[in-house]
């Protein structure tokens, strides 16, 4: 079993591929810099068929790669946020300017295949257990704060990937969400939200409710804006780990400075290059 997170620059993409063969994929976003697109490095290994899409995030830079994907691949099922419906994301996207052809693909096959908006199926995949939390429309009206939080628990590793969630969506969600409440704090490795730009940051997740992971990771390209600059925010709250690619020990990684980054498991024990 294994868990890439792919360098996509200021975007989303990662794959859980299970030890029998069955895929996961968060999120779709492509690499304009080197032309990796999701759908075609799967089809370069062989696969076919991907059992499911989880899109934490309503945002060009999480979706980027759907047409890619779907072109090459067929896809089981689609888990989003599902109060969101693909009308009203229409709409969200008409107020940011032009919805990018990407954006329509998605809208159309949520609206057809994958739709009408339903309840996540109960895919098992082994050795994994998944569960996801989200703010609902139209309490929150903007996409950030509508993601998709996505909680992958593998052993005793908890992955948490939450989208763009701003600190008012993460507070509206900690205070509504009993369970997600008590899951925080057994997060193992943080995706940094909104790629790690400071409204992403929410301190109560961690000085109320207990978040202290071993260790946070940005998917990001290059500083785009000042409020990408929030390593030493998130290394005050993580433990770390002893060593990473023999550079010593490490609290956050980024795409940006580190590449695309593989969490592998033997027996119980994780580690990642």
């Amino acid at each position: 079993m294994h868990l890439q997170i792919f360098d996509v620059e200021h975007g989303g993409c990662a794959l859980l591929t299970c030890d029998n063969g069955t895929r996961l994929m968060i999120d779709c976003g492509h690499n304009a810099t080197t032309g990796w697109y999701p759908g075609e490095h799967l089809r370069r290994l062989g696969v076919r068929h991907l059992e499911m899409l989880v899109v934490t995030n309503y945002d060009q830079d999480h979706i980027s790669g759907f047409p890619n994907l779907v072109e090459n691949v067929s896809i089981g099922t689609i888990v989003r946020n599902t109060s969101v419906a693909p009308k009203d994301i229409w709409s969200l996207k008409s107020e940011d300017g032009i919805v990018s052809s990407a954006m329509q693909r998605f809208i159309q096959a949520i609206s057809t295949k994958y739709g009408p908006p339903g309840a996540a199926p109960a895919l098992q995949f082994p050795g994994v257990a998944w569960s996801t939390y989200r703010n609902a429309y139209p309490i929150f009206d903007d996409e950030n704060n509508l993601s998709l939080v996505l909680r992958l628990q593998v052993g005793r590793f908890s992955f948490l990937f939450p989208g763009d969630l701003e600190c008012a969506g993460w507070k509206h969600l900690l205070a509504t969400n009993r369970e997600f409440a008590g899951v925080v704090s057994t997060t193992t490795v943080l995706m940094a939200a909104h790629h790690g730009r400071f409204n992403g940051i929410c301190p109560e997740l961690f000085d109320t409710y207990g978040c202290n992971p071993e260790l946070v990771v940005i998917s990001d390209d290059y500083r785009q804006f000042a409020s990408q600059n929030t390593t030493n925010f998130y290394g005050s709250r993580c433990r770390g780990i002893s060593s990473f690619r023999n550079q010593g020990p490490r609290k956050v990684l980024t795409t940006r400075e580190d590449g695309p980054l593989t969490f592998t498991w033997q027996g119980a024990e994780c580690c990642v290059y």
